[in-house]
């Protein structure tokens, strides 16, 4: 039967990671509900983490590849071809500075909303909402037309995230959008963001996990929902994938409304 908790949860995790339904809250409230200490394991949120890392780093590899070539190319050789490059990693580190700042300055504040349940209903329903209000959008901007303002405004657009319920990517999503982004450059730069912050997470994860220990058994069920949330991140990406470039957000919009209100009836 553990072994079947952790295959479920492996496959929540590489559901809702790259979807922009909140994968902490959904978590959050799947331990409330059931009240088991399977959802509070921290050290097994890693490791699926790591999974779903993983997933999305084989799905952009050439992307980041090409990234990282011309950043220090350009840092190091100057040479004008790989600008493009070199400025599409500066927003990349530019977006990432306010959800850095936001998680230390307000660390304790976001920590407590994660004893207020209502409140992820509510911000369930926020995300609906953006989403759909976006849903049509589709702007005239590449990859490579991101400026230090978009840059900042989407990057302040994931800081906001931290709090559970917000899902990271589609408020990043969102964010993209607004700025005028077309669907496939806000859909890769969402991602883009997403390593930063998860390479972060894991390291700052990593202590724990070397301070608590794992036992051998619960290693092989790590593993085994480390498995089943891969695959699941792997063809979940697909899905939203689709759902961006077709401008269909508003389904999540629809799924989040219905759970938001579940969780508002279900714990008020």
């Amino acid at each position: 039967m553990n072994i079947i908790k952790y295959i479920i949860l492996g496959i929540i995790q590489g559901i809702t990671e790259p979807l922009p339904i909140s994968s902490s809250g959904h978590i959050f409230i799947l331990k409330n509900i059931f009240n088991t200490n399977i959802f509070s394991d921290l050290n097994f949120e890693i490791f699926v983490n790591f999974a779903s890392f993983i997933a999305i780093l084989i799905i952009f590899w050439k992307d980041i590849v090409t990234i990282v070539k011309g950043f220090f190319t350009y840092l190091f050789k100057k040479e004008k071809k790989y600008f493009k490059e070199f400025k599409y990693a500066l927003m990349i580190i530019i977006g990432t500075i306010p959800v850095c700042l936001v998680g230390v300055l307000f660390k304790d504040t976001i920590e407590n909303t994660l004893t207020k349940t209502w409140i992820v209903g509510i911000m369930f329903i926020i995300t609906a909402i953006l989403l759909y209000l976006v849903k049509n959008i589709n702007g005239n901007k590449d990859d490579y037309d991101i400026t230090y303002k978009d840059a900042l405004i989407i990057g302040l657009f994931q800081a906001v995230a931290l709090f559970p319920g917000l899902s990271r990517s589609g408020m990043v999503l969102v964010g993209c959008l607004l700025c005028k982004l077309n669907r496939e450059s806000s859909l890769k730069y969402t991602f883009m963001l997403y390593f930063p912050v998860s390479i972060a997470t894991m390291l700052l994860g990593v202590k724990d996990i070397i301070e608590v220990g794992i036992t051998t058994k619960l290693l092989i069920n790590y593993f085994i929902g480390m498995i089943f949330a891969f695959i699941f991140t792997f063809l979940t990406y697909k899905i939203l994938s689709e759902c961006v470039k077709k401008g269909k957000l508003w389904k999540f919009s629809i799924y989040l409304i219905i759970l938001g209100i579940f969780v508002l009836i279900y714990f008020l």
